[in-house]
């Protein structure tokens, strides 16, 4: 059997989850001697579309016998998975659920399939951690990834039906990243506005994003520190090396994590090509609190109890 070639399609190449998706993707390939290229969209839907067509449509280099991709943009890219799929390469969706699955598994004779978190979950989680955080309430500095983005979302829908109807959100909006997540927090905290807003917590989306918000507000009051110091930061993806991590030193109170899946994609994938068998159409990634949200509430209900 020829040597295959996959080729894995993420949003960017900054954001801790986009490397670990990357880390994971490339064991799996080393472990079943699969040929990978690995391309990054700059967060920019229009240019993950542009690479993927590319890449289908060349007559100068080998296509790829299966695309797996991280939407980057609004859409799932239907034109772009049924041209890949018609091309006979198999299509993966990472982190998103689309509407186009079924049609094309029953036109084509390619293994098509999803392999996302339950993002409305994953919001859900945070809305509970908060509600450890604030049982009489406050005011919550809301990082949500970018507007396009689907997972975005319906993580913050899964957080406001989860939250206590007393915590209120301010919502903000940013890219994935440390570096946004900063300008967007660090331009907020600028404004006058801002200094009549007591902020009791601040949740992102995700973890690099809950460290650039912690970075904007350790430079706003450099001389400050009692204003911001006793602010809980919530995050998202929790990876062993960065969100756990942060939490351990406690610059993060909690994280809720999320296995990176391009590597399992992969086998899968691989399993299919080689067992000439669809897949499951979906596969969902299993997300749970770090801590446990039940230590949450304890630790919160002891920190309360020392501070009196």
């Amino acid at each position: 059997m020829k040597k295959l070639r996959f080729l894995l399609s993420l949003t960017n190449d900054d954001n801790d989850y986009q490397i670990e998706q990357a880390s994971s993707a490339r064991r799996a390939a080393v472990k079943l001697g699969i040929e990978l290229e690995i391309v990054h969209a700059k967060n920019d839907g229009i240019v993950q579309s542009q690479q993927l067509l590319t890449s289908i449509q060349s007559s100068t280099i080998p296509r790829p016998d299966a695309i797996l991709f991280e939407p980057a943009g609004s859409t799932g890219l239907p034109q772009v998975a049924r041209a890949a799929a018609a091309a006979g390469i198999g299509w993966v969706v990472l982190n998103r659920d689309v509407d186009y699955i079924a049609e094309l598994r029953r036109q084509f004779q390619v293994p098509v399939f999803v392999i996302t978190s339950d993002h409305e979950e994953i919001g859900r989680i945070q809305g509970r951690q908060l509600a450890a955080l604030l049982p009489g309430g406050g005011l919550v500095l809301y990082i949500q990834g970018p507007s396009e983005s689907s997972a975005a979302k319906q993580r913050l829908f899964g957080t406001l039906e989860a939250k206590p109807e007393t915590a209120q959100l301010r919502v903000l909006k940013a890219q994935w990243t440390e570096a946004s997540a900063h300008k967007a927090v660090s331009s907020w905290l600028r404004l006058s506005t801002s200094r009549d807003n007591q902020i009791a917590v601040v949740c992102a989306q995700d973890d690099s994003m809950a460290m650039g918000a912690r970075k904007a507000f350790e430079e706003c009051f450099a001389n400050q520190r009692h204003l911001w110091e006793r602010i809980p930061f919530l995050g998202c993806d929790g990876l062993p090396n960065t969100g756990q991590d942060w939490v351990r030193r406690n610059l993060l109170v909690a994280t809720v994590y999320i296995p990176p899946n391009a590597g399992q994609a992969i086998e899968l994938m691989m399993k299919s090509i080689e067992g000439g068998i669809q897949p499951p159409d979906r596969t969902f990634t299993p997300v749970k609190s770090i801590p446990a949200v039940e230590a949450l509430l304890d630790q919160a209900l002891r920190a309360r109890a020392s501070s009196r």
